[in-house]
């Protein structure tokens, strides 16, 4: 089943919309309240991302399920392509770190950021280990997925040299609740998927 697709803007007017769908979605397809309220706030979640997304055009959002599989997408049209100033990205803070990347969300968006730079992606090493933990390339070269990223700290060493990306993991509410997340950039969209099966 797919709902309605809804169009998002840069207001937030339409932000409510996203958490209703997940409702009445979760009501028609007979969720148990638990998990109905797992899917509003992945919905939530979602709603977090889109202040950073809609600087680069509209959006739709929608949820599609196949039995107890459900993929929440959202979708965000480039009305014309953002060059980054690097320099401004990095100098937020006297650790030279992107302080937009903290968090899961942080991260998520900063990848699609990152995504986004194919001419900085193929001229510099990446500034963001994140990224490239996050990245699949016999999947898709172009898709950072979270379930990829957290893969990455099944190792003790590597838990041990991120201690606080592996405690962002471990607080995350869309990590925690999310079977995956997937981002990705094709035929000028961004695209989401966030997975969940209840």
């Amino acid at each position: 089943m797919k709902t309605d697709v809804y169009s998002i803007t840069q207001n937030g007017r339409d932000f409510s919309a996203i958490t209703a769908v997940a409702k009445k979605s979760a009501e028609y397809n007979g969720l148990d309240e638990k998990s109905s309220l797992r899917l509003q706030l992945l919905s939530e979640e979602v709603v977090c991302m889109l202040p950073r997304l809609l600087k680069y055009g509209n959006g739709k959002f929608w949820i599609e399920n196949n039995g107890n599989k459900y993929e929440l997408h959202t979708s965000v049209t480039i009305e014309e392509p953002t060059k980054y100033d690097r320099e401004k990205i990095l100098a937020v803070s006297s650790s030279g770190k992107n302080a937009a990347a903290v968090g899961i969300i942080g991260k998520i968006c900063t990848a699609i950021e990152y995504l986004l730079e194919e001419s900085a992606r193929a001229a510099e090493e990446n500034p963001y280990p994140f990224y490239s933990m996050g990245m699949d390339g016999y999947i898709n070269e172009n898709q950072w997925s979270l379930t990829a990223y957290r893969n990455s700290f099944e190792a003790e060493d590597v838990r041990a040299n991120y201690v606080e990306e592996w405690d962002e993991l471990e607080k995350s509410i869309i990590a925690n609740l999310a079977d995956n997340v997937t981002v990705s950039i094709a035929g000028g969209e961004i695209y989401i998927v966030v997975e969940k099966t209840f």
